[in-house]
């Protein structure tokens, strides 16, 4: 017989406790902990209980290792994030805030793959609504089969029948299975869901894109051993008052985590930014102060963006350090080693930054760039249109080394620009370029050739 128990788990962290706490004693999280029922049965038999050929331990120089096919998704952003394509018998886990473009972008990932059979399964819209917001996307709809329901099992038995080469369900809050006694979108149902779609993708050999929500701190809803379940999780996310999205890759077994898709957001749908470098820069910077361009590298694809500075009096008596797209943290030691080593007083201004185009980067090679357009609007000086700069900033107003060098380089050049500052330590073949390379070795030497210039 089977028997049912109650504990509470940590939506958060996934730690579990035989009774509510307030909060989480591991990761210390308040009002995380929700009731889940737990059902054991005790048969005193195992199913594992023979051993044959297929379960036996094998050496590990005696396994076969092959590379594995992958499927072209048709998106060259897509195909960049998850490291190729999509393997088959994969479970990728896509999330991001409400509004976003989750299931536009999975939706049209699908209408993308030509005469491949796909299926869309939706438990938060009706088939009319995915009719209705696919006759705006561009794609070929004749091989992708919709369907609006709720139930693991009655989704699973549509895949059997259709045999399709790619599944998407949107959203796995919104499923449950009859297996367990909960509430959908319950901690319960979702971690038994995911699990019965691994299991039943990696024995079909059918990959899985699941999409799921996030809560109020950005992070993905549900327990956390959702994400240890699945292949890969891919984050989608942007500014909502902005048209770019940004597609980044938080976990993936089959790839790299430092690649990002980049797309624009448009009335007949997401549209691929393959030269991010061009839309990021604004054309009408020329004649302004605060602003620097800086060779960033997100993965392997570099692309120029435009770093935007304003220093004025503070209006109260604590000054404001406020940065959009940049890390808070970073900005305030950026702007000690300005006053320490430079010998710039900000401690009675104000600074605001912030990396146009509403994109959000965490590369330390724009360190230079953000020093300078504060200096810019500080100074009210005009810097050189033509110049842009590449370095991470130490503490000792060093200016350190960076990766990918080569590749900044190219992209400046290629965009029309006369001068690049890179770190002195940092070995390039200058004769390989057109443009005009400038090492600096520390942040004084930078300021005096911009000032200068």
């Amino acid at each position: 017989m089977a028997k049912s128990t109650i504990q509470y788990v940590c939506s958060s962290c996934g730690a579990k406790a035989p009774q509510m706490l307030g909060r989480c004693p591991v990761c210390g999280e308040w009002g995380t902990y929700e009731e889940e029922v737990v059902e054991s049965r005790n048969t005193g038999i195992s199913k594992y209980r023979n051993i044959d050929e297929k379960t036996m331990p094998k050496r590990l120089q005696d396994v076969v290792a092959t590379n594995e096919m992958r499927l072209d998704m048709r998106n060259g952003e897509f195909n960049r994030v998850l490291g190729g394509g999509l393997v088959p018998g994969s479970l990728v886990l896509l999330g991001g805030e409400p509004g976003i473009g989750k299931s536009t972008l999975a939706l049209q990932v699908l209408m993308q793959q030509g005469e491949r059979k796909t299926f869309y399964a939706s438990g938060e819209e009706s088939v009319r609504q995915l009719k209705l917001r696919a006759e705006r996307l561009a794609g070929n709809a004749e091989n992708l089969y919709i369907s609006s329901e709720t139930s693991l099992e009655r989704i699973l038995d549509q895949v059997k029948e259709l045999e399709p080469e790619i599944v998407v369900i949107d959203s796995i809050q919104t499923i449950g299975t009859e297996a367990v006694e909960a509430s959908i979108g319950s901690l319960t149902q979702v971690r038994e869901c995911a699990a019965r779609i691994l299991e039943f993708a990696k024995t079909r050999n059918i990959p899985f894109i699941i999409i799921g929500h996030i809560n109020k701190e950005g992070s993905l809803a549900g327990p956390k051993v959702l994400e240890h379940i699945v292949d890969t999780v891919l984050q989608f996310e942007g500014d909502q008052q902005y048209m770019y999205r940004i597609l980044r890759a938080q976990k993936n077994r089959f790839g790299s985590t430092s690649e990002i898709g980049i797309y624009e957001m448009r009335q007949d749908g997401l549209r691929e930014v393959t030269n991010p470098s061009e839309l990021l820069l604004s054309t009408a910077r020329e004649g302004l102060s605060g602003i620097a361009i800086a060779a960033a590298v997100e993965g392997v694809r570099p692309f120029l963006i435009e770093v935007q500075a304003l220093v004025s009096s503070a209006a109260y008596g604590t000054p404001q350090r406020s940065s959009t797209g940049f890390d808070g943290r970073r900005l305030n030691m950026l702007l000690a080693v300005l006053e320490k080593r430079v010998g710039f007083k900000l401690l009675q201004k104000d600074v605001f930054l912030n990396i146009a185009g509403g994109l959000k980067v965490q590369d330390p090679a724009i360190d230079l760039a953000v020093l300078a357009a504060v200096l810019s609007s500080n100074m009210d000086i005009v810097l050189d249109a033509g110049t842009c700069l590449c370095g991470e900033v130490g503490l000792a107003g060093e200016i350190r080394p960076v990766n990918r060098i080569e590749q900044r380089i190219s992209e400046a050049q290629k965009l029309g620009f006369r001068r690049i500052l890179i770190p002195a330590e940092q070995k390039v073949e200058t004769g390989r370029y057109s443009i005009e390379i400038v090492p600096v070795k520390k942040v004084t030497d930078a300021f005096r050739l911009l000032i200068k210039n």
